[in-house]
């Protein structure tokens, strides 16, 4: 558009009005656009625009310093409201006093830099966030710029904790290093809201060691750049310290298998425990050859376990917690060399001694055709090895300049072959799976003679002619030489002009002597030998065959000592079978709840005992005498008396029952003596018989012996079958007799027997 010199300057004017119309929708056009707002009443464009707290807020203006010159660089950042997603800002910024107004739209970040203010002149600013063209919202910021210089927060920080000391390590931008000469580092313990902040001050710039620390608990930490360095330092956000580790990791398994796609290699797996798991992120490993060849394999995992692929040398493994702050102790596990493999056995490696300082290796097979890359390691029994690492491709062996030192004499080595499969250089690149062994071998640069000789000489299955022999190995230190094997030396106590030797191999530790005189003593000796000649012999020791009447001895006193057991174990076993075979079954005779009967008389002897006056006295004997026959009646057959004796045959045998059929004259002399003789005696006659005929009993007893509830049974059904007989012998009784008939339901009946005293007879109730 061109104007011409002579138009109007109304004319001038509405183009001028019309371009800043149609400026809102070129600046929507574009990302960000600088427009100049002074001719523009932006108060009126944004007075629709709230402020509220879930709108756009916290609308911050600094100035940062520039790597070169003075002048400054300038940055609003502000938050974002929580109404949509979509949204875009308008900043807009105003000096008065200056007459100036920027205004920057369509705005899709939360912040706005590289814009210029003047140092010394107040500035207001205020961001409008829009959602669309109804809602929209608005924050203010007003200062003077030149107090808005800001230095930091720090672009970098680290931590490290041990010893319950916090190092503190930070890196600010580059452009504030040199403002910036001390800073301050403001903590707390995380797990205490109340307790205050505590601030200190650092040395330099860089680092600040916080001492004093508890090493279990985490901290809070701010840090903050020295107010007098800039005008502004805030604070930077919140970083948490974890806890200090301060426990070490302890290994629980270390597995160490073949590897069976590669030979001269081994599969180790180590597997451990930390006890502050929580507080652990992760673990470090380090892996190196105990030779101390380089690199250190450094690895990392998140599990407590790892898997190694080795060759058969010796390694130590060092495992660590880590976590950001912090790393715990070490735990150092050695995975000791391999020895005596049968894929690394005799004949794969030889060794030819030039000097005490050189050596020439030889290997069997063609290693060449696939390797080219070769190590040798070499050492002393428990000593460090020594290693030399070389490129080989013509031959197959390799002269060796010893390194530490030269060879000693009488002392045990060992060498080893390993290949590497890079060919790029010989020097291991990692200790993971870089090698296999190929051969091992042992040498001696000079041997010689054991100076010990084999200890704890002892002597087991000693027969008549032959006796074991056992011993402990000669230390490897003592050898001096390869162990050849060892000479027996024995003879006889008595004759010892007569020695004679036996050759046992160098694997064994006992030898069985035969062919010996039974009954005599032994003097036995022992020395080991290597190719440089025969050792030392033990103390003498005395051991002697045994005899024949040791023998005999021997089986008396085993077969004693067999008897004596059985009889300890059998005869608890037999009480215990008897009793549960034959129980032991009480003597009815001492029992008064028990009563032998053997003839049906005695029923009515025990129905006359059932019989009491109104005063029984138990101390009272009743004697029972047999009416003459001139009362009886005819048809009644004669009672015998029914008396006791005493059996002279056993004293505590139970008095027998005359019966009868057993012929006894009983006089009334006799009667007449017996009542003398105990006071208180009555002696009743019965006129007439108690029973016709005497049945069985109509409960029959099943053995010889009953209770006296089955026998009252018995005698209660008697009774009462004969009742006819039972009165007239009632009736005939004399008045002045003190017996009565006792009925078996009134009361109960004692044990009726005798016992033998002074030859009487006793009816006890």
């Amino acid at each position: 558009m061109f104007l011409r010199r002579n138009s109007s300057p109304l004319v001038t004017l509405g183009l001028i009005s019309v371009f800043c119309t149609s400026l809102p929708s070129l600046v929507k056009a574009s990302s960000v656009v600088e427009v100049n707002c002074r001719s523009m009443n932006t108060s009126s464009m944004h007075a629709h625009c709230g402020v509220y707290p879930d709108g756009v807020h916290d609308l911050d203006c600094f100035g940062k310093h520039k790597t070169y010159g003075s002048v400054k660089q300038w940055q609003c950042k502000w938050a974002p409201g929580s109404h949509t997603s979509n949204k875009t800002y308008t900043l807009i910024i105003q000096q008065p006093s200056k007459n100036r107004c920027v205004m920057y739209d369509n705005i899709s970040r939360t912040s706005h830099s590289k814009f210029t203010v003047s140092e010394k002149k107040n500035m207001t600013a205020y961001v409008v966030e829009k959602s669309d063209l109804r809602n929209c919202t608005k924050a203010f910021f007003t200062a003077l710029p030149n107090n808005t210089v800001r230095c930091g927060p720090p672009v970098y920080v680290s931590f490290s904790r041990h010893s319950r000391k916090l190092e503190v390590t930070v890196s600010w931008p580059q452009v504030d290093q040199r403002f910036i000469n001390k800073y301050n580092l403001m903590y707390k313990a995380s797990d205490s809201l109340s307790r205050d902040n505590v601030v200190v001050q650092s040395r330099d710039k860089a680092r600040c060691t916080v001492d004093g620390l508890n090493s279990s608990l985490a901290y809070q930490v701010q840090i903050q750049c020295d107010n007098n360095s800039c005008p502004q330092c805030p604070w930077s956000d919140s970083y948490t310290v974890q806890p200090e580790l301060t426990a070490q990791p302890v290994v629980l398994n270390v597995e160490d298998t073949d590897v069976a796609q590669r030979k001269g290699c081994r599969l180790v797996v180590i597997t451990w425990k930390f006890p502050e798991e929580e507080q652990a992120e992760g673990y470090n490993v380090t892996v190196e050859k105990a030779s101390g060849e380089v690199p250190d394999e450094w690895m990392t995992t998140t599990r407590p376990q790892i898997s190694l692929v080795l060759s058969y040398s010796g390694y130590h493994v060092s495992i660590r917690a880590f976590n950001r702050a912090s790393t715990s102790p070490a735990l150092t596990q050695t995975v000791p060399p391999r020895e005596d493999m049968a894929d690394t056995g005799a004949g794969k490696l030889n060794v030819s001694l030039i000097n005490a300082t050189s050596l020439t290796v030889f290997w069997k097979d063609d290693l060449i055709q696939h390797y080219c890359c070769f190590s040798v390691e070499w050492s002393r029994t428990n000593h460090k090895a020594a290693y030399m690492s070389f490129f080989e491709n013509a031959n197959n062996y390799k002269s060796i300049s010893l390194k530490n030192g030269p060879l000693e004499p009488y002392q045990r080595y060992s060498i080893s072959l390993h290949t590497r499969t890079n060919k790029e250089t010989c020097n291991m690149m990692h200790t993971n799976g870089s090698e296999s062994t190929y051969g091992s071998a042992q040498f001696y640069f000079i041997e010689g003679s054991p100076v010990s000789a084999p200890a704890n000489i002892s002597a087991c299955n000693v027969t008549l002619n032959s006796m074991v022999l056992q011993w402990l190995p000669i230390p490897e230190e003592d050898l001096r030489g390869f162990l050849m094997g060892y000479i027996i030396h024995y003879t006889e106590y008595h004759h010892r002009e007569t020695e004679k030797n036996v050759t046992v191999s160098p694997d064994s530790n006992s030898h069985e002597l035969v062919d010996l005189k039974s009954g005599t003593a032994f003097l036995v000796e022992i020395s080991a030998f290597t190719r440089a000649g025969v050792g030392v012999r033990s103390t003498a020791s005395l051991f002697k065959t045994n005899s024949q009447g040791d023998h005999t001895l021997v089986g008396i006193i085993i077969g004693f000592t067999v008897v004596t057991a059985l009889l300890i174990l059998i005869c608890p076993l037999l009480k215990r079978a008897k009793v549960v075979i034959w129980p032991s079954i009480p003597n009815p005779r001492n029992s008064n709840a028990m009563q032998k009967i053997e003839v049906p008389f005695e029923l009515e002897l025990l129905e006359l005992t059932t019989q009491k006056s109104e005063e029984w006295d138990t101390e009272s004997l009743h004697i029972v005498e047999r009416a003459p026959e001139s009362t009886r009646a005819d048809s009644a057959p004669p009672i015998m008396p029914y008396v006791f004796r005493d059996t002279e045959a056993d004293e505590n045998s139970e008095s027998e029952l005359l019966q009868p059929d057993e012929p006894f004259d009983w006089t009334e002399t006799d009667i007449n003596s017996v009542a003398g003789l105990l006071p208180g005696v009555t002696v009743a006659t019965f006129v007439e018989p108690i029973r016709q005929d005497f049945p069985c009993a109509p409960l029959p007893f099943p053995s010889g012996y009953t209770t006296m509830e089955m026998f009252q049974q018995g005698m209660s059904h008697s009774i009462s079958e004969d009742t006819t007989a039972a009165a007239p012998a009632a009736a005939l009784q004399p008045e002045d007799t003190d017996v009565t008939v006792k009925t078996p339901g009134l009361d109960y009946t004692r044990q009726f027997s005798s016992e033998s005293n002074n030859g009487s007879v006793f009816l006890v109730k």
